[in-house]
């Protein structure tokens, strides 16, 4: 069981890692989210960048959240999976 739990939980962090590179990437391509896969990776990481965001100090048009939240997800995985294991 503990097995599954492990890969379940490296999956979900893999994929939360490549949504948000995801959203940086798509943010040069389509700034305005007009597409609706922009949409949707902004859909789905805003509830991880938000908060970030939101604690981090203004750096003008540099936005460093997403270089954040993927050592923070990378950090979180390894904790969980250790704890896990």
């Amino acid at each position: 069981m503990s097995g599954f739990l492990v890969s379940f939980v490296s999956i979900l962090f893999t994929v939360l890692f490549y949504a948000i590179l995801g959203r940086v990437l798509a943010s040069w391509i389509d700034p305005q989210g007009n597409f609706p896969a922009t949409r949707f990776l902004h859909e789905i990481t805003e509830p991880i960048l938000g908060p970030i965001r939101s604690v981090m100090p203004n750096f003008g048009m540099f936005d460093f959240s997403p270089i954040i939240a993927m050592l923070l997800l990378q950090l979180l995985e390894r904790l969980i999976i250790s704890a896990i294991r």
